[in-house]
């Protein structure tokens, strides 16, 4: 019986346009750091300062506390320029499909990579609220709980995302969760969290690339779990 649905945000819930990819790469190219596709890839879905840590030492650059933190806010700043000229937006069938699962008693959460500053202003454009806010009836899709990547120690790979929202949802039995995302690293942290985790098509990867990864299922979209809850 599945009690908890756990969805990754950008590219799995939310059509972004890739732009928390170009953040992430200008973020970088700015210290002086060149990135290919598969390197800035690679930390997609994980905590944001640590893939800009990690991206730039792949560089060679000593990554010092001082210009990661430079690095980052710039991130937050090219995304936030990004955001304003192209509003994120719900990817389709997902805010339908997910209040669906909420009205037949599965609790719905968001985990992400993003940071709570980052991550509250979006949830806020998109009319998404906690199910105990203020206006949460009025909300385009409601949710049980919201972890960010820096409520915890460690982000994606790691599973403390989604065991943060078992713990704010009451949910105790990983055989009850599904955790679904676009990228590996929504698949590994669903791995290591020993719940069921669900790849879906709407991020940068294909079906071959998901699927060479611990998975129990891919999807085309989010809107196709109620096939598998």
């Amino acid at each position: 019986m599945t009690q908890l649905v756990a969805c990754d945000m950008a590219g799995t819930t939310i059509d972004e346009h890739g732009d928390v990819y170009r953040a992430l790469a200008q973020s970088v190219e700015e210290v002086g750091i060149a990135t290919s596709e598969a390197d800035v890839q690679a930390w997609m879905g994980a905590d944001k300062v640590e893939a800009i840590t990690a991206l730039l030492r792949i560089g060679d650059h000593p990554a010092d506390e001082e210009t990661v933190r430079g690095a980052f806010a710039r991130f937050r700043a090219i995304l936030a320029g990004l955001y304003a000229a192209n509003p994120p937006v719900a990817l389709p069938g997902i805010e339908d499909t997910l209040n669906g699962l909420r009205a037949r008693g599965v609790k719905l959460a968001l985990t992400t990579g993003f940071s709570a500053d980052v991550a509250g202003p979006l949830l806020e454009a998109l009319n998404w609220k906690l199910a105990d806010d203020d206006g949460a009836s009025d909300a385009a899709l409601v949710l049980d709980a919201v972890v960010t990547s820096d409520e915890v120690s460690a982000g994606r790979p790691a599973p403390f995302m989604i065991h943060r929202a078992m713990e704010r949802t009451g949910v105790q039995d990983v055989r009850n969760v599904i955790a679904a995302g676009d990228t590996v690293n929504d698949l590994l942290a669903a791995h290591r969290a020993g719940v069921r985790g669900v790849g879906v098509l709407t991020g940068k990867l294909g079906r071959e690339e998901l699927s060479g990864h611990p998975h129990d299922a891919i999807l085309n979209s989010v809107a196709e779990l109620p096939s598998i809850v």
